[in-house]
C-alpha cells in the first residue's frame, strides 16, 4: 500500500472541525427529541377547560408523522459520522505508527454501516 500520503496534523485538524460541527448536530437532534413530544401535546385541537384532556389534532399527527419518518435517519446520520470520524483517527494513528494494513482495515471499518436499534423497536 505505497499510495498513502498523509498529513496527520492537518487530518486532526480536519477532524476537529468536523467533530465540532457534528456536537452541534447532535445537540439540534437531541433538541428535536426533547421538544417534538411536547409540540405535539400542545399543539391538540380546540376544547374547553373542563373537557378532559385535549384530544390529538392535525398538527399533533403531522409532528408524530416527522418523528417516525426522520427519527432513524438522524439517528443514522450521528452514527455515521462517529464512525467516519473515529476511523479516520484509527487510521491516521496507525498510519504514524507505521502499520498500513491496519491503517487500512481501520479505514474500511469506519465505512461499514452502522446498525441503528430505534428505542421501543426490536428487542425487549
Amino acid at each position: 500500500m505505497t499510495g498513502w500520503d498523509i498529513r496527520p496534523s492537518e487530518v486532526g485538524g480536519v477532524l476537529g472541525k468536523v467533530a465540532t460541527a457534528a456536537e452541534g448536530l447532535a445537540k439540534a437532534g437531541e433538541g428535536v427529541q426533547k421538544t417534538l413530544p411536547s409540540a405535539a401535546a400542545a399543539a391538540g385541537t380546540i376544547s374547553g377547560m373542563y373537557c378532559g384532556p385535549t384530544p390529538t389534532g392535525p398538527v399533533a399527527a403531522a409532528l408524530a408523522e416527522f418523528g417516525n419518518k426522520w427519527g432513524h435517519d438522524l439517528i443514522y446520520v450521528a452514527k455515521r459520522t462517529a464512525n467516519s470520524l473515529n476511523g479516520a483517527a484509527e487510521a491516521t494513528r496507525k498510519y504514524v505508527e507505521g502499520d498500513l494494513e491496519l491503517a487500512a482495515n481501520a479505514q474500511h471499518k469506519a465505512l461499514a454501516e452502522p446498525k441503528i436499534d430505534m428505542p421501543g423497536q426490536g428487542k425487549k
